[in-house]
């Protein structure tokens, strides 16, 4: 498996003297999908500011693909490393749709007609097509936020870099992020790094995820990170709440191996514990019941 990504005790503070980054050391193979997580401050947004060349470190310790991106010229950069922000209007600011998605491939000096392929097909794959003429902040947010993914796919990046992608959408519009995020990694193989503050989303955007507060405390898939309630409580974030209903459960004398994480993870679990049980699913309460409840709230809701 090929490297995309190599971090090195990456430090960083601003001008102020606020350290944000504080040695960072971080490997992701190419075709990985992961979450980085994180309070407010952690140092999420300075992390991939590295990643895409705004802010590079005088140690030379970021390589993108094994080339130090410190080297690499502001075209070979934006090819590698493609970022979506978290407010769409941060990233459209043309007067239609096609002056947007065009803009960095005209840049680039492409040939016209190349231009008008690599449009057609971000529109495409976000779900825009017919949408060039539009005037992007007559749309909806959900539009404007797949118009902003269009104009960075232009560019054709080998490396996605998603901040907040579901933030301020509504759940149907949260429902077709996730599943671009998730069709650009399993079918175009483009490597997804993605922030969030929406633990419910995470484990279905990602395979492995990195707890960030200025440096890297931890590091492992959905089912390791968000089983440690210790870890996550020292760094004040949350489960995801089909894992807390499931805890829920457990304390009423349901069975399983791993709290699921996600819907379709919950749906295979309850099939298992009513094959393991004869057909049903018992509900119960013990003389521990009370007590167990209890300390879940306790962790759960503080």
């Amino acid at each position: 498996m090929r490297r995309a990504v190599e971090i090195t005790n990456l430090n960083h503070q601003y001008s102020d003297g606020t350290v944000s980054l504080e040695n960072v050391s971080l490997a992701i193979d190419e075709g990985e999908m992961i979450a980085v997580i994180g309070q407010n401050g952690a140092g999420k947004t300075t992390l991939f500011l590295h990643l895409n060349g705004s802010i590079r470190s005088f140690d030379d310790n970021v390589f993108i693909f094994g080339q130090n991106i410190g080297t690499m010229s502001i075209e070979e950069r934006i090819c590698h490393v493609g970022v979506v922000f978290q407010d769409p209007d941060d990233q459209l600011f043309m007067p239609t749709v096609y002056d947007d998605v065009a803009f960095g491939p005209t840049n680039m000096g492409l040939p016209e007609d190349e231009v008008e392929r690599r449009v057609k097909e971000a529109l495409s794959t976000v779900g825009l097509s017919g949408f060039e003429d539009r005037v992007p902040h007559h749309m909806s947010y959900g539009q404007k936020k797949r118009a902003a993914l269009a104009a960075v796919l232009s560019m054709e990046p080998r490396i996605l870099v998603f901040d907040e992608p579901t933030a301020n959408l509504d759940p149907k519009s949260r429902a077709v992020f996730i599943r671009l995020i998730n069709d650009l990694n399993k079918n175009k193989g483009i490597t997804t790094i993605v922030a969030m503050h929406d633990v419910n989303a995470v484990p279905d955007v990602a395979d492995r995820v990195v707890i960030l507060n200025r440096t890297i405390v931890a590091d492992g898939t959905p089912v390791e990170v968000f089983s440690d309630i210790s870890l996550l409580e020292d760094n004040n974030l949350d489960v995801p709440e089909i894992y807390k209903m499931f805890c829920i459960l457990g304390c009423y004398g349901c069975t399983y191996e791993v709290p699921p994480l996600t819907i379709p993870e919950a749906a295979l679990t309850l099939d298992r514990m009513i094959d393991t049980n004869g057909g049903t699913v018992r509900l119960g309460r013990s003389e521990n019941t009370k007590e167990e409840m209890t300390d879940l709230f306790r962790r759960f809701c503080r």
